[in-house]
């Protein structure tokens, strides 16, 4: 074993930079496998999403004529909407236009939540054991979980705030690993925010045909609420990226103490 004065460069090098290197391994590991999919998907994937946004405007011209019981079919078709992962923009629109702002912003964030919670479920119950398998003997995989785990509430929300973050797989992705019940359901109300913005923008539209045509998207109002979101999930993302990694890198010094020992102080 050598000591940390007779280490080679190119060793130390390494171990200074193994923190970085575990979290883009954590991260390949789940990105990945998806790969493949979102490539064959891309192929069709601009005749697949009008004709599913089509079918999705019909259904909220459908649930608008249903009067009383509107609100909890919508409610229902969300929920499938999530865990299917079928994009819910244009529902998330359509609540805008059919409910209104306020009773539309409500209807989305408890259907989201409630789609979110069963997703997080099923990921993990039928994949969590599988995961633990196969980072059982990696401290570094381990220690990039346990941080989750630690600090999942504060890292799920500030991934809630920003669009960047995929909504539909990581409620799947985070039910592999330690966090909370609790603490991804407190987490993901850092969604709240783009809800209330992405139902007000809906409600600029007027009505579902022009949702489904896409217009109304230049009215200086619409413009203000996407420049908002952009700068809103900018910040968000910058703010979960710095502090992830931060987490990670104590995490990994206190599974790893030969890479925190090689590991420049002072940077953490």
């Amino acid at each position: 074993m050598y000591s940390k004065a007779s280490q080679p460069a190119s060793h130390r090098r390494f171990l200074r930079k193994a923190p970085s290197l575990a979290m883009l391994t954590a991260l390949s590991t789940m990105i990945f496998p998806v790969l493949p999919a979102i490539a064959q998907e891309s192929a069709a994937s601009s005749n697949l999403i009008s004709t599913l946004q089509g079918y999705l405007v019909s259904t909220l011209d459908w649930i608008d004529s249903l009067g009383a019981i509107a609100p909890l079919v919508f409610l229902l078709l969300y929920i499938v909407i999530t865990v299917a992962f079928l994009p819910a923009s244009v529902v998330t629109l359509g609540a805008g236009v059919v409910f209104g702002v306020v009773k539309g912003s409500l209807l989305v964030f408890v259907s989201a939540m409630l789609g979110a919670t069963a997703a997080f479920l099923i990921g993990r119950y039928l994949a969590r054991d599988w995961i633990s398998k196969k980072i059982a003997g990696n401290p570094r995989f381990q220690s990039i979980d346990d941080a989750i785990g630690r600090e999942g509430r504060k890292i799920i929300f500030l991934i809630r705030l920003s669009p960047a973050f995929p909504f539909n797989l990581l409620n799947y992705a985070l039910g592999l690993t330690q966090v909370s019940l609790k603490d991804y359901m407190l987490g993901t109300t850092g969604i709240l925010p783009g809800t209330i913005m992405y139902v007000y923008l809906g409600s600029l539209f007027g009505n579902l045909a022009m949702i489904g045509a896409g217009e109304n998207l230049n009215a200086p109002q619409a413009a203000t609420v996407q420049w908002t979101i952009r700068i809103v999930g900018l910040i968000a993302t910058i703010a979960v990226t710095v502090y992830v990694t931060r987490i990670a890198r104590k995490a990994l010094k206190e599974a790893a103490p030969a890479v925190s020992d090689a590991m420049p102080k002072g940077n953490s």
